[in-house]
């Protein structure tokens, strides 16, 4: 293979209704990153119907060029016609580098096109970087997340990954940016389209996504009991904030697993964590490092969550909650 001929760095931009999800923007954050390090452009492959004024929001976050395929197919995502047209992108582009997001449609969508076009996939990085011999080194958990492995694909192009939401952190916004919008007709072979999206149906909600939440409480095994775990609520009912879990507390099932951080939940970068009751495994400790303010309550003066904690505080947590949800009550003014 002449890989000289391939060439970009290119994000899919997953879209609901229209709406261009948080992850493109943050992939594009870090593929502008990937390509100045290539002296390369960025390429953001946006597929849906009606939405090509959208390709200013992703010139602004990043790209380079976008590359907007319309279809009524493409409305609303669906396995055969999405991997039909990036394939079609594959052959006509040659991109170096391919990434997409690590949710149900990336997962769903990258192995099937990494399948078609015959290259590796390295799913769920953590971390994304240029070796010096311009490889692309794919980090990600493995062995049960007790190591890290970097993996190189150095025979096979396009090199392919899924990053999680929460994990890349997108650019700010730069309105002068400039950039070209160019539309590609997507060649799709509808007879090859088995299955058709009869009907959405959407759960109900009254929390918000941790993954985009500013302040997160996080219980774990050390809180334990429900009536503790209320406690925990209601110091989050009182500091405006969202309650998440470790594992330990999902699958006791005081906590559905939506809810869950870590290399099996999802990855977060809030503001403000604060660990109650978790030691710190790095399965854990992969969901929440990059938050920006850790504090850590625990019995356990030598748990690993202390060596990533900002502020750690070395105690029951059972009997810190009640105390610390009291004192903030005396000072968080009520909206």
């Amino acid at each position: 293979m002449d890989k000289s001929q391939y060439k970009g760095v290119y994000v899919f931009v997953e879209q609901r209704e229209g709406k261009i999800q948080n992850v493109s923007m943050e992939l594009l954050g870090k593929a502008r990153d990937l390509a100045d390090a290539l002296n390369d452009k960025v390429y953001a492959l946006l597929l849906g119907h009606n939405m090509v004024e959208k390709g200013q929001d992703l010139i602004a976050g990043g790209a380079d060029v976008v590359l907007y395929m319309d279809d009524e197919l493409l409305a609303e995502y669906t396995t055969e016609p999405y991997a039909q047209a990036i394939c079609q992108i594959i052959d006509e582009r040659k991109p170096d580098i391919i990434m997409f997001g690590a949710t149900t449609i990336g997962r769903d969508l990258g192995p099937r096109i990494s399948a078609r076009v015959e290259t590796g996939l390295t799913a769920d990085c953590t971390k994304l970087e240029i070796s010096e011999d311009g490889h692309l080194l794919m980090t990600r958990p493995a062995f049960g997340g007790n190591l890290m492995a970097t993996i190189v694909c150095k025979e096979h192009r396009p090199q392919m990954s899924t990053v999680r939401p929460g994990v890349m952190r997108a650019l700010p916004a730069d309105t002068a940016r400039m950039g070209v919008v160019e539309c590609v007709k997507p060649e799709i072979d509808r007879s090859k389209v088995k299955v058709k999206l009869v009907k959405t149906v959407k759960e109900k909600k009254n929390m918000v996504d941790i993954s985009e939440a500013k302040i997160l409480i996080s219980g774990g095994r050390g809180v334990g009991s429900c009536g503790s775990f209320e406690s925990l609520c209601e110091l989050a009912k009182t500091m405006k904030a969202e309650v998440s879990a470790s594992r330990a507390m999902v699958d006791a099932g005081l906590v559905p697993h939506e809810r869950q951080v870590g290399q099996t939940g999802k990855t977060v970068r809030p503001d403000l964590y604060l660990a109650l009751g978790i030691s710190g495994a790095i399965q854990h400790l992969a969901g929440m490092e990059e938050s920006d303010f850790i504090v850590a309550i625990n019995k356990d003066k030598y748990a690993p969550i202390f060596q990533v904690a900002d502020l750690g505080i070395v105690g029951d947590v059972k009997k810190i909650i009640p105390l610390l949800n009291e004192r903030l009550k005396e000072v968080v003014k009520p909206e």
